[in-house]
């Protein structure tokens, strides 16, 4: 492809939707927008590709009544060029002759100059119909723009909230940052941010959250460079509240990266003896980078924390924090490609790997002390049913009700939803040793 194109945002779109729908890589991993060096090309380029991913399947259905005839599979860049026109259309408001005309001649810069009149008969067929085809496609469950495994299951799980919850998916996220309160002067942080041009509000249940608008990259944020922010959910931030650091406890992060929750420990306490773990070289490398611009250290390895004899010291903890792999479906309204990279399957294989990480770290825990376990997943078989198995073969484990007024109580945790309180979709869980 040429070098000009690389730089078309609608080409770099199509490419990084390719990037996840053909090769299932994350949009963190796109090359073809980081390849996009103009910062509103590049924030227009991840707002259509982002934009697709969310309503894939109602865009789909959308240009399946749209067209003739399906195109041909190989002329997929077509199809996804199709598709980058009508989510202008639907969701932008885009003024028509921008989203009809532009889109069309990205065909020929594809080298595909055939597609040209094609994509411009549809999209303008889209505008005349438009009332009528999103009538139609309301009585469909490609309404929902979620696979339908996981539209099955969640439904399944939360028969009074599945629709809040597929809604939120939907929507964008809003930008969440944490304070770091070991480096941050709070009063010149806020007026700082005021005079930048952002709007500032405090959350209900996070005390060090603070949330900007309008979103911004980190690099126009004043004073994240200097470690006095991090970009944190709110419902990330819980975790420390949950697992309470004191001075000389020593505490386990078993599944540390990228270091959030790590950092948040340590900006709340540096008196803790904290062993950071991470399976990868490079996300323990990601937690150093983050955790040195917030001007902090931890004890970090690069081990299975299942393998505990490869890392362990043989002195027991104070508490763990065990934030297991899932399937992240708290967080799809973050990183929409969740929905078309997971499968019913790897969800069961998460839920196998957070049960060995349960069986595994729970000797290591000293009696009396809290295992906090979380998950940024709306699934009960992750969370809720996950927990009530271990509790059936852990008798000196008791599953104890955190005093706090967020989320909706579950008989062996609480579950957020997203979208509650501006937050992600996660499930926690504290465990007392007994024995």
């Amino acid at each position: 492809m040429k070098k000009k194109n690389l730089q078309n945002p609608r080409l770099a779109a199509i490419r990084a939707l390719s990037e996840v729908l053909d090769s299932n890589r994350s949009l963190a991993e796109s090359k073809a927008l980081s390849q996009v060096r103009d910062s509103r090309d590049n924030a227009f380029a991840r707002h259509l590709t982002y934009g697709v991913l969310r309503w894939l399947t109602a865009l789909e259905w959308l240009a399946a009544r749209l067209l003739a005839k399906p195109i041909k599979k190989r002329e997929r860049d077509v199809q996804r060029l199709l598709l980058l026109g009508l989510q202008q259309l639907w969701h932008d408001q885009t003024a028509s002759h921008a989203a009809v005309n532009e889109t069309a001649e990205c065909a020929r810069l594809l080298g595909k100059p055939w597609a040209v009149g094609l994509i411009n008969a549809v999209l303008r067929r889209f505008q005349r119909e438009q009332e009528q085809l999103l009538d139609e496609l309301g009585q469909t469950p490609q309404r929902f723009a979620h696979p339908m495994w996981m539209l099955k299951e969640i439904q399944q799980d939360w028969p009074e909230n599945w629709q809040s919850v597929v809604d939120a998916n939907n929507a964008q996220a809003p930008l969440w940052l944490r304070i770091n309160c070991q480096r941050a002067d709070e009063s010149v942080l806020q007026n700082d941010l005021k005079k930048a041009g952002f709007e500032i509000v405090d959350h209900p249940y996070a005390s060090d959250a603070i949330g900007i608008s309008p979103a911004a990259a980190v690099a126009k944020i004043p004073n994240f460079e200097r470690g006095w922010l991090s970009v944190q959910d709110p419902a990330a931030q819980l975790a420390r509240d949950l697992l309470n650091p004191q001075d000389g406890e020593r505490i386990l992060d078993a599944c540390a990266a990228p270091g959030g929750k790590t950092a948040h420990l340590l900006e709340s306490c540096p008196g803790i003896e904290l062993t950071v773990l991470d399976k990868q070289e490079q996300r323990i490398e990601q937690i150093h980078q983050n955790l040195n611009r917030l001007g902090l250290t931890a004890d970090t390895s690069v081990a299975d924390a299942r393998a505990v004899e490869s890392w362990w010291k043989g002195e027991k903890f104070h508490k763990i924090l065990l934030d297991a792999p899932c399937s992240a479906s708290g967080v799809i309204r973050r990183h929409p490609e969740i929905k078309w990279l997971r499968s019913s399957e790897q969800v069961e294989a998460a839920v196998q790997l957070q049960a060995g990480l349960l069986t595994a770290l729970w000797p290591l825990l000293d009696t009396g002390g809290i295992l906090v376990y979380a998950t940024c997943s709306v699934f009960e078989r992750e969370n809720n049913r996950q927990i009530h198995r271990f509790l059936e073969q852990h008798p000196d484990a008791v599953a104890e009700e955190p005093a706090v007024e967020w989320g909706v109580a579950r008989p062996y945790g609480r579950q957020i939803f997203p979208g509650d309180a501006q937050m992600d979709g996660f499930f926690y869980a504290v465990l007392r040793k007994t024995a």
